[in-house]
Formats: structure tokens, C-alpha cells, sequence
């Protein structure tokens, strides 16, 4: 990772002071108890492990379109109810299913445009007839993007609206091999050369038992620097004034055997050379398994992940630069 500048440093600073007020205010409406009342309910055997074009998935999508529905969060632009439906070739079958879209508008650049993503699926019931729940895998992710959209949703209801758009993108087929990413960035619903980042949230709900010590305060970021020093710098920025999680980049290394970068929805924002972000707290013993149930998600440190990604998103939002590629 590059080194952080003293420079840079005074103007990123500088520019944080001047971020629009209650920035604070906002993220205090994101809390461990709502993100609790709502994974309970997502990863819940109702949704029977959420797998693309079943039943469950299809439960999902009712529960996030309900959930902006009542928040009074707007559809994004070419959707039908909050939905981008579309066909999908899973091995060798069609599967109709569907991308949940919201939108909050700029104030000031409307046109550009910050995706937060995370994904709605999982991989649904085994052949013992066991539900995989999927509480962190992406369970975690998606609550989290729900808290984050109130909370600028409140700003906006209260005048303090961002300047860039915001779009809330909970994107199906992850699981199947990041399909419904690549169908959002093969047929965006906003041009992908006036989006600035992608910030993807999936599995940040419990720790990984692999690190050296029990504290869960860490995140790891994947990708970061990757097309842009501006946004690893930004990062790196917020979360020392408002978060002060360990940002982990052990899985960010280029020679990383899990090869992460490529395995979650931002990698299709990447390919089309978008900044991304992916939050991350690792994999443990229930990865992929029946164990992922809402009992087991860390709730405070999922709290305090999810704030800091509405920090940055906030910031990002607010500046009044566009962060620049390398």
C-alpha cells in the first residue's frame, strides 16, 4: 500500500471539515438493534436460503421492495417497482430473476453516481433438505444497506441531502457466479462512465477465526487502491476520524490465494474500470453451510462496519471533487 502523504493527508482533513453537517446525526440512526429486528426476519427460514429464481428469493425481493416502500426511498430509473428483471442461464436452465434498485438524487451533481451493492441471494436448501440461511453471507450486507439508506434518507428528508446520487443495488445471482452484477453493468440503469465508485458490502457480520487475535474491530478492504489512490486515501481518512476500525488489507495482495478481489459484485464494476471498495470481515466454519443463522452475527461490530461504510459513502457523496483514477 502507498504511504499515506502529510499533504494529502492536510487536504483530505480540510476537507472533512467542511462536510455537510450531521454527518454524525445521520449515521446514530444506523443501529446494531435494527440491524438485528431485520437479518432475523431476512435470514429466516421463511426465505429458505434465498437461491436465485426460487421461492425464497422471490420472498426476498418482497422484502426489500416493502422496506423502501415504507421508507419512501425512490425507485431507480428503468426499474419496475424497485425491480431490473432479467433472464439468467444457470447450468443450462433460464431462471427469471429480478436486481432491487433505489435511488437517493443529488442535490448538486445529480448525473453522478455512487453504487452501494450487496447481494440478495444465497445458495438456498442442501439435498438433506437443510436451509442455508445466509444471516452473514450476505445477510450482514444487505441489512446493512438498508440502515445505510435511512440514514440518507433522513438527511434528505432534513435538508441535508447528498450532492451525488446514491444508488442502493441489491444484486441477485451472486451466488450462481456474480450474474446479477454483470447484468447491471452490461445494462446500466445509469451510465457506468458517470459512475464514480462501487462500495460492495458482502459478509461483515462475524470475524474470522484465521486472525491472530479475538478483537473483532477490524474490516478487511479489498481493492481500494486498486484504480484509484484518492479513494484508498479517502478511506483510510474517514475511518480515522469517525470509526477507528483496524483496516486489514492482508486479502487486498495481488498474490492473495483466495483471489477475493474477483469473487464478489464489485469485481464487474472493476472490469469496467469503476472504483470499488469491498467490505469484508472473512469467511469462518459456517461459510456456505446451515450454520449461517442470525444468532451468530457480531451486532455491535456489524453496527460499526456499517457506519463506517455510510461515512465514506457520505463523504464521497459530499466532496467536492470526484476522486480521481490513477
Amino acid at each position: 500500500m502507498k504511504n499515506f502523504t502529510p499533504l494529502f493527508f492536510l487536504v483530505v482533513t480540510l476537507g472533512f471539515s467542511q462536510m455537510k453537517s450531521g454527518a454524525t446525526e445521520y449515521a446514530e440512526t444506523i443501529t446494531s438493534k435494527e440491524l438485528k429486528e431485520n437479518l432475523y426476519v431476512y435470514a429466516s427460514d421463511y426465505f429458505q436460503g434465498r437461491e436465485t429464481g426460487k421461492i425464497g428469493q422471490k420472498r426476498a425481493i418482497d422484502f426489500l421492495q416493502n422496506f423502501y416502500r415504507t421508507a419512501d426511498i425512490p425507485e431507480a430509473n428503468g426499474t419496475q417497482d424497485y425491480l431490473q428483471s432479467m433472464e439468467l442461464t444457470i447450468k443450462g436452465n433460464t431462471v427469471q430473476s429480478e436486481n432491487v434498485v433505489a435511488i437517493i438524487k443529488g442535490g448538486e451533481y445529480p448525473d453522478q453516481y455512487i453504487v452501494i451493492s450487496s447481494h440478495l441471494d444465497h445458495v438456498g436448501v442442501n439435498a438433506k433438505g437443510e436451509i442455508h440461511n445466509g444471516a452473514d453471507d450476505d445477510g450482514s450486507g444487505t441489512v446493512a444497506l438498508l440502515e445505510i439508506a435511512e440514514a440518507f434518507k433522513k438527511a434528505a428528508d432534513e435538508g441535508n441531502g447528498p450532492k451525488r446520487s446514491i444508488v442502493f443495488l441489491h444484486v441477485t445471482g451472486e451466488e450462481k457466479g456474480l450474474l446479477g452484477s454483470r447484468y447491471y453493468t452490461e445494462n446500466p440503469l445509469y451510465p457506468l462512465a458517470d459512475t464514480m465508485v462501487n462500495l460492495n458490502v458482502d459478509m461483515i457480520g462475524r470475524k474470522n477465526p484465521k486472525r491472530d487475535t479475538d478483537d473483532p474491530n477490524y474490516i478487511y478492504l479489498i481493492g481500494s487502491d486498486r484504480l484509484s489512490q484518492d479513494l484508498h486515501d479517502i478511506s483510510e481518512a474517514t475511518n480515522k476520524k469517525f470509526t477507528q476500525l483496524e483496516l486489514d488489507y492482508t486479502y487486498n495482495d495481488e498474490k492473495d490465494p483466495n483471489r477475493f478481489y474477483y469473487r464478489s459484485d464489485h469485481y464487474n464494476f472493476a472490469k469496467q474500470n469503476i472504483p470499488v471498495i469491498f467490505y469484508f470481515s472473512g469467511t469462518h466454519e459456517d461459510y456456505h453451510r446451515p450454520g449461517d443463522t442470525p444468532d451468530k452475527i457480531l451486532y455491535p461490530t456489524l453496527e460499526k462496519r456499517t457506519k463506517l461504510i455510510f461515512y465514506t459513502a457520505w463523504e464521497l457523496a459530499n466532496r467536492k471533487e470526484k476522486i480521481q483514477l490513477k
